[in-house]
């Protein structure tokens, strides 16, 4: 038997020997108890393997497994290693496409850059190829580097800056650059400077390959827990607005088109099957990370190494649509 039909027939107990949230979701008082379920539900899993095209990354602990969950009110739930810190790899685009909306405009994303899923992996140079307007998405690595051209800023100290202050202000504390991770992707970053140059090319990149690379490696090695991931992700559920602090970060017009992109391509080429399985805006990223958003409610963040052949977090899957499930929640 393998661990994930266990998992699933552990699940099935659990549902036949304790009430349905069907009709019922669980209030903010019983959510520690369902992501206490879903952690023990699914810890032992072990389907997946730790991404290690970054060598870094091959090193991580595979057995951490943390659950967070933030509300649009701010109050803070969370079971398993969600302390640990970890490199937000392609989280990060999220918040990202976040300040390049806020600095340009929803339009000149849509025109310069691209919403459509390319339903092609995240790393593929097929998907601009076969676009004959060489469209991307932000979300993907090609459309990601794109955007970090987009922002505002011709040197590394004003785009890493921006970026920098953005992601602080949605952790509500200071984050920094893992060093090893860093240092791993740079020197292991060719394909990704590969495709920088062919949209450079098309003229679809706006500054210099060099720069925008450099600050996009940075910004995929910068670290975070579960918790500041789950914080970082209760913005988008609360309109733009930061549930701790208050502060106004994003129109809710942009939260929107965020939330949109992230339906339609936050798990890459299964996003399909996750809008069909979960129906929640999310994003990976291959540290292991997933956030997901239910607009007006919470924010879930999952940390777990290992990812399945898409590049998305096997137990983090698991885990998150446990939750939605129990707490009856889906955008459709």
């Amino acid at each position: 038997m393998t661990k994930t039909l266990q998992a699933c027939l552990i699940a099935l107990s659990v549902v036949l020997v304790t009430p349905s949230y069907a009709k019922t979701p669980p209030s903010e008082s019983q959510f520690e108890q369902v992501l206490s379920t879903a952690h023990a539900l699914y810890k032992d899993v072990q389907e997946g393997a730790n991404a290690d095209y970054i060598p870094a990354l091959a090193k991580v602990d595979s057995n951490l497994f943390g659950i967070a969950l933030v509300t649009a009110k701010g109050k803070v739930y969370s079971k398993g290693d969600v302390d640990t810190e970890f490199s937000i790899q392609s989280i990060s685009k999220v918040f990202t496409l976040s300040l390049a909306m806020e600095q340009q405009g929803a339009d000149a994303i849509q025109e310069k850059i691209g919403v459509n899923a390319t339903g092609l992996p995240f790393n593929s140079v097929t998907a601009i190829e076969l676009n004959q307007a060489r469209a991307v998405n932000p979300l993907v690595n090609a459309g990601a580097m794109a955007t970090v051209s987009l922002l505002d800023g011709d040197t590394d100290k004003q785009k890493w800056g921006s970026i920098a202050h953005w992601y602080n202000d949605f952790a509500n504390r200071k984050l920094t650059v893992l060093d090893d991770i860093y240092k791993s992707e740079s020197a292991t970053n060719g394909h990704n400077r590969a495709i920088a140059e062919l949209l450079k090319s098309y003229d679809r990149f706006y500054s210099d390959v060099d720069l925008a690379l450099d600050v996009y490696t940075r910004q995929c090695s910068v670290g975070v827990t579960t918790k500041d991931l789950a914080m970082m992700a209760s913005v988008l559920a609360n309109a733009g607005v930061h549930p701790i602090t208050g502060k106004k970060l994003m129109e809710p017009e942009n939260v929107s088109r965020v939330l949109a992109v992230m339906t339609t391509a936050g798990l890459y080429e299964t996003s399909g099957d996750w809008a069909y399985q979960v129906g929640l805006p999310a994003k990976s990223g291959v540290g292991g990370g997933i956030i997901a958003v239910v607009p007006g409610k919470f924010a879930i963040a999952v940390f777990s190494p290992k990812l399945d052949k898409a590049g998305n977090s096997v137990r983090a899957q698991l885990a998150i649509d446990y939750i939605a499930e129990k707490a009856d929640v889906t955008i459709f």
